[in-house]
């Protein structure tokens, strides 16, 4: 019974969060800070290792927590059962039963590219919700962020004409976890994924293909390879077909003799172990015209690799590297309240004062305040969220696919490289560097 209980349902999301939060709202309602106006703001220290670039992602799902953000009676009665709050003022209980975010969140658009230390969401809300939110953002935002930059990545490399399939949810972290990758790879340029639940939730098409254990299943039963192939396609018509399980070249052999003679019908076969570039020629030769796809922990490094090497290849199966990996350092920091600039100082993690706004020209961005002018630069954080209700209806995986194709493609080549990649140079304003001296004084 206790393990049917860590099923979590839309409605636990309040209170999947740290501890912290919670106890710092609390002292926040006690010491009457708690209706404080505060500007919370979402932005990544540092991109994953090579990674010159990142594509935001996770709005969506942001968006859809806050507007629902509410406390049960059942969930503040199973946090006065723990005893840790038994000190609190009474009042915070008061504050939960009645919680409702009505902030404002600013955030630039999903798909777009973004880097290190450049504020992408920014909450501005009573202190207590600000606070307590974190948690979730960070959750939902650093892990589609990184699967999209990823999926990003993966387009870019293999080139708009390759097919490419997201089939990670074995690998990914939590049942959840695969749909919001499934989510974030199709955003991020795939074309479809192998999640039937992800597929459908996203009204596209589930794709894959089979796997060895069909093969051998109908093979020891109905005798051999070929026959297995006979009868998968007796119900799914032309299907790609997995020919690794036994010999490749033998496999292609077969369907190629079984095509020159009309007998089947192939939209592709797959390859999943074995030397890729070696097995794709020769089974281009024997299979001209069939598509061929490649799995088997594939990533942007190796697919440039077989690229280069002349690989025979029309698509990819993409997993365990598209949906794992090092994280995005993502990081959310308080930058005000009640109007006064707030800024952390700490070796390696200062954060910047006041509200800010990305300003993007032409292979640059600035970083700037939001009461600066734009200067014929566009800025990149737009209201979506205003006093807890969306400003906007979501955006479609297309759109936000569109976008980060388009975001990519101008960034320059320094930047998108897989070999040392640099990012472009972000600009502090004259502004944001005075308040920063201004406030650091401050602290002094």
């Amino acid at each position: 019974m206790e393990d049917l209980k860590l099923t979590i349902q839309p409605e636990d999301y309040s209170l999947l969060t740290d501890l912290y939060q919670l106890t710092m709202s609390a002292c926040y309602v006690g010491e009457g800070l708690d209706q404080r106006r505060a500007s919370f703001e979402l932005s990544a220290r540092r991109l994953p290792k090579g990674f010159g670039y990142a594509i935001a992602m996770g709005l969506a799902q942001a968006l859809d927590y806050l507007e629902s953000f509410r406390f049960s009676l059942d969930q503040i009665s199973a946090l006065q059962a723990t005893g840790i709050f038994d000190d609190a003022p009474a009042e915070f209980w008061t504050v939960l039963e009645t919680a409702c975010f009505e902030g404002d969140v600013w955030a630039v658009p999903e798909g777009t590219a973004i880097f290190a230390n450049e504020p992408f969401l920014r909450v501005e809300a009573p202190l207590w919700q600000a606070q307590l939110v974190e948690t979730y953002l960070l959750n939902v935002i650093n892990y589609q962020t990184l699967v999209a930059t990823r999926a990003a990545r993966l387009r870019d490399i293999a080139g708009k004409d390759a097919t490419l399939l997201e089939f990670g949810t074995r690998r990914a972290f939590s049942p959840q976890a695969s749909v919001w990758a499934a989510r974030a790879a199709l955003a991020g340029g795939l074309d479809a994924t192998s999640n039937v639940l992800a597929a459908l939730k996203l009204d596209r098409k589930p794709a894959g293909t089979m796997a060895h254990s069909l093969v051998m299943a109908l093979g020891a039963i109905e005798g051999t390879e070929s026959q297995a192939f006979h009868a998968f396609h007796r119900y799914f018509p032309g299907a790609p077909l997995l020919i690794d399980t036994y010999d490749t070249i033998a496999a292609a052999e077969m369907l190629s003799k079984q095509l020159q003679a009309g007998e089947i019908q192939l939209s592709g076969v797959r390859l999943d172990s074995g030397d890729l570039v070696d097995l794709s020629r020769k089974v281009r030769s024997l299979l001209p015209g069939v598509p061929i796809f490649a799995s088997g922990d594939l990533d942007e490094y190796r697919i440039a690799e077989l690229k280069a090497q002349g690989a025979c290849i029309e698509g990819y199966g993409l997993g365990t590297q598209l949906v794992t990996g090092s994280p995005v350092n993502g990081v959310y920091k308080l930058v005000e309240i009640d109007g006064i600039p707030v800024m952390k100082e700490a070796t390696g993690k200062m954060t910047y004062p006041g509200r800010k706004q990305i300003f993007r020209g032409e292979n640059r961005d600035r970083l700037g305040l939001i009461t600066e002018a734009a200067n014929g630069e566009i800025p990149l954080l737009q209201l979506v969220l205003k006093q807890g209700e969306r400003v906007n209806e979501p955006e479609t995986i297309a759109e936000i696919r569109d976008r980060a194709t388009v975001n990519v493609a101008r960034l320059p080549k320094a930047v998108r490289c897989l070999e040392n990649p640099v990012s472009i140079p972000v600009e502090l304003s004259q502004a944001l560097s005075e308040l920063t001296d201004r406030t650091r004084s401050r602290h002094a």
